[in-house]
């Protein structure tokens, strides 16, 4: 979700690797062991859990977690649980990294000290205040000064234990300083309103005559306004504090008048002192994006570059022998091809110059898609690889560029190929637990080699049938690459037969099958890392998988472990080679199967919310009802439990919109609603990111709903009429219109102007290889003989084509690093510290204020 600023968008995401903890202090007892999970917060609200880890001190957790972020924050948190024998959770320590220092962290494996836990320190929100210092004349005319203090609201307060019902109090701090003032109660919101004035005196008059006046005045920059929030707690160990601000003074200035928003802050000496190493740490990888996306016009110069590396054509080094002319291919039509080799192209020369191919490969993928040119954009560069490949055994089998766009492509394509084929085996091995450890060295004295054996090939002819039977659900997308692989293979080596498949194999089973049977939860398969022993079983079948897929002449030899090549003498048949090839065959004829006829039904998210009574007009929390949802591509559904019949069905095809509801309509947060034809239905989820997800996925599958709204209210109708517009009518037209317009295809949901701003990103990080890939250009123009070592890591087949578009690329670089610079000058400049998108205290914003006088140019 975009946050929108003066017609730029800024969106933010965050991809986190969970790795493991250690030395986590042991628990006081005769088990020392500890029940160890972690959890992601921004700022005090969690947004993901680990699974349990038992009986450890140092658990490993192995998960990975993204999510678009939809609202601003100032920490990234992560805490470390315990969990008792009576199920209690009590927190061990944390991690809190500020907003403006995760940068420093970027991509990197870190180990972070956990810090202690304190209630003084978990504050989050920021509260509007107005300070007025004023004269007045008492009936006797001394001459009082006085300080008027309103407090007008606070946003975006924590809630606490389920709920939160906060006030302020208001104190002036100074010597011999003691009252203290509070705001009424505010129940069931974490965005009070009070707008409530308290007056301090500021000045002690001694005496009064017409002579003179003499008072004794305190020192104005000795005083200053302390304002607490507090939640109003019914609970014997009283309030909790919620955050804390300190205005000096002084802030007063000549004028006596001070306004503005500040971001609550920690209580001063709250927590007990805890030696932190004491409570161990705790290994984390943090990728934290925050993309600046300009309207699509200011792409343009950079997006057509890119668009047109799918128009080039293959230029066939002169050391690859010629072929025999072949007819005219499917991918050979979809490539309308231009002059210019296509390692000349701007995708390519972004391959060259970043430092890892996945860097270019994700936006290049999702762009592609985005524009429908996936296919012939692959198809040139595999041309391209293929034709430098001088062994057919090593085809496709390094990292290369034509790698990492093909994996990306088939986890963009293929999520729901592999949720309707491998899910509902992977969660039966998760959910038996049958022992299948087959290595003679790690059997449990327990375990019998023959049984686990058994279990073993009862999994992997399992899996194995229900790939090889699956060509017909393969997406179109899938089949279309794989069948111009397998034509540029077979007509690079034809004097190989097997090309052709071990073209296809190494992409379907080595890099999407095999991976996602040894970690589902990298694939959404599961939701967290198996256990040890489950993943031990994982690994067993991914490795056979691989192998049997691999149609290798000699697969025994492919295992380092004895144990291994004598369980895979279970699947030295014929017939799995040849289900192997009839399944490849099938996959790589392109455009034979359409998607949409698949008649299985896909499940696309589930998970437990809270629902508000259908038809119902009472109020108060009994109306409220925790169940189990679960979306497929053919209805949304709710259970009281998972596993249970469906309470209610809601055919996609009945969904009419699916958007936001305020939160003054129920007084809790993160709700929102799916519009049927008769009623809404009224959801609050548990977190803003799964709020955010839920609704975006739910817009995306009923998208194309001929009956959908246009407008829609975001309020609710309660006692006789729509809180937003106080129509009577429960059948009246909504009054906002719908927040739609997103793509009606579910897995390629992609933003095309900001898949490009991340790709000049790329380009400006890259600046300097830019440069020497120039360098490079002239030098193998100029100079015949051996290129000097620093341009060999360059792939250039034609220097003239590649040095103009270089140009070209650093030209548009240039263009769009000076549009960022004017933007981030003029925010500067309109921006006001103190105003609530700015409040005191931000300090990520005044480290984005130090970086506007940083801009970098690059003439070449």
């Amino acid at each position: 979700m975009a946050v929108e600023e003066e017609g730029l968008r800024v969106f933010q995401s965050v991809k986190i690797k969970i790795g493991e903890a250690k030395n986590i202090p042991p628990y006081p007892g005769p088990n020392r062991m500890r029940d160890c999970f972690c959890t992601v917060n921004l700022d005090q609200e969690e947004v993901f859990r680990t699974k349990i880890v038992e009986k450890s001190l140092c658990p490993f957790y192995g998960e990975d977690f993204y999510c678009e972020i939809p609202r601003s924050f100032r920490h990234l948190s992560f805490y470390i649980f315990d969990r008792d024998v009576f199920r209690r959770e009590s927190s061990i320590g944390k991690v809190a990294v500020k907003k403006e220092d995760l940068q420093k962290y970027h991509g990197k494996d870190t180990w972070f000290q956990l810090q202690p836990v304190s209630a003084d320190s978990e504050v989050q929100g920021k509260v509007h205040l107005e300070l007025r210092l004023s004269e007045v004349i008492t009936d006797s005319g001394v001459i009082n000064h006085k300080l008027a203090t309103r407090v007008l609201e606070c946003q975006g307060l924590p809630i606490v234990n389920g709920q939160c019902d906060p006030y302020a109090a208001v104190s002036l701090q100074g010597p011999s300083r003691s009252e203290a003032k509070k705001t009424k109660v505010k129940r069931k919101t974490n965005n009070p309103q009070y707008d409530e004035v308290f007056y301090f005196e500021v000045t002690r008059p001694l005496s009064y005559t017409k002579r003179q006046f003499d008072v004794e005045e305190e020192d104005v920059d000795k005083l200053a306004l302390r304002v607490d929030l507090w939640n109003a707690s019914n609970l014997k160990f009283g309030d909790e504090f919620l955050g804390g601000v300190r205005v000096p003074l002084r802030v007063l200035g000549q004028a006596g008048v001070h306004d503005a928003w500040y971001f609550l802050q920690p209580r001063e000496n709250g927590g007990k002192s805890v030696k932190v190493e004491d409570l161990g740490s705790l290994r984390l990888n943090i990728v934290y994006t925050e993309d600046h996306v300009f309207p699509s016009e200011h792409y343009t110069p950079l997006r057509d570059l890119l668009l047109y590396s799918a128009n080039v054509q293959v230029r066939v080094p002169a050391s690859v022998p010629p072929t025999p002319p072949t007819p005219p291919t499917r991918e050979r039509r979809l490539c309308r091809c231009s002059v210019q080799p296509v390692s000349a192209s701007t995708a390519h020369v972004l391959g060259e110059v970043c430092r890892e191919k996945q860097e270019a490969a994700i936006p290049l993928v999702r762009l592609f898609l985005h524009y429908g040119k996936i296919v012939p954009f692959i198809s040139a560069i595999a041309h391209a690889e293929v034709n430098r490949t001088q062994d057919p055994n090593t085809i496709f089998r390094g990292n290369s560029l034509t790698s990492k766009c093909i994996d990306e492509t088939m986890k963009l394509a293929g999520m729901h190929y592999l949720q309707v084929t491998l899910k509902p085996i992977i969660d039966e091995i998760c959910t038996e637990h049958k022992p299948c450890e087959i290595d003679p060295v790690k059997l449990k004295e327990s375990e019998n080699l023959e049984t686990n054996r058994e279990n073993l090939r009862h999994y992997v002819d399992r899996i194995f049938n229900v790939i090889t039977t699956s060509g017909v659900r393969c997406p179109t997308v899938m089949c279309d690459i794989f069948f111009s692989l397998r034509e540029s293979a077979a007509t690079r080596f034809q004097v190989d037969q097997d090309v052709r498949y071990t073209a296809v194999s190494s992409f379907i089973f080595l890099r999407f099958f095999a991976p996602a049977i040894l970690s589902p939860n990298l694939f959404h398969l599961r939701l967290h890392h198996p256990d040890p022993a489950t993943s031990r079983t994982l690994t067993l079948i991914s490795k056979t998988i691989q192998t049997l897929g691999s149609l290798a002449k000699s697969k025994s030899a492919n295992f380092k472990e004895s144990y291994m090549a004598a369980f895979y003498d279970y699947f030295n048949e014929q017939k799995y080679a040849d289900a192997v090839k009839n399944f490849l065959d099938l996959i790589s004829t392109s455009g034979k199967w359409d998607q949409k006829s698949i008649e299985t039904p896909i499940m696309l998210k589930e998970g437990f919310m809270i629902k508000r009574a259908q038809g119902r007009n009472r109020f108060g929390m009994k109306n409220f009802k925790k169940r189990w949802f679960r979306l497929t591509n053919h209805e949304f559904t709710y259970h009281k439990t998972k596993g249970e019949g469906a309470l209610c069905s809601i055919p996609i095809e009945n969904i009419l919109a699916v958007e936001r509801l305020e939160e003054e309509s129920f007084k809790m947060k993160n709700m929102f609603q799916v519009i049927q034809p008769e009623r809404a239905l009224y959801i609050q989820a548990n977190n803003c990111v799964e709020a955010r997800d839920w609704i975006d996925i739910l817009t995306k599958v009923s998208q194309c709903n001929r009956k959908r709204l246009s407008t829609y209210h975001p309020s609710a109708y309660l006692n006789g009429h729509w809180l937003c517009c106080k129509l009577s009518a429960d059948a009246a037209p909504g009054c906002t219109p719908c927040t739609g317009g997103l793509p009606a295809n579910i897995q390629l949901d992609v933003d095309g102007d900001r898949e490009t701003e991340r790709i000049y990103s790329l380009f400006s990080t890259y600046m300097t290889k830019l440069i020497k890939m120039q360098e490079a250009c002239g030098s193998k123009s100029v100079y015949d003989g051996p290129e000097q070592e620093e341009y060999s890591t360059f792939v250039i087949d034609d220097p003239q084509e590649t040095y103009k578009i270089l140009k070209q690329i650093v030209s548009a670089v240039q263009t769009l690093e000076q549009q960022h610079t004017k933007y981030k000058r003029d925010k500067f400049k309109k921006t006001k510290i103190g105003s609530q998108e700015h409040p005191i205290g931000d300090k990520s914003f005044q480290c984005y204020i130090r970086q506007q006088s940083e801009s970098s140019t690059y003439s070449i």
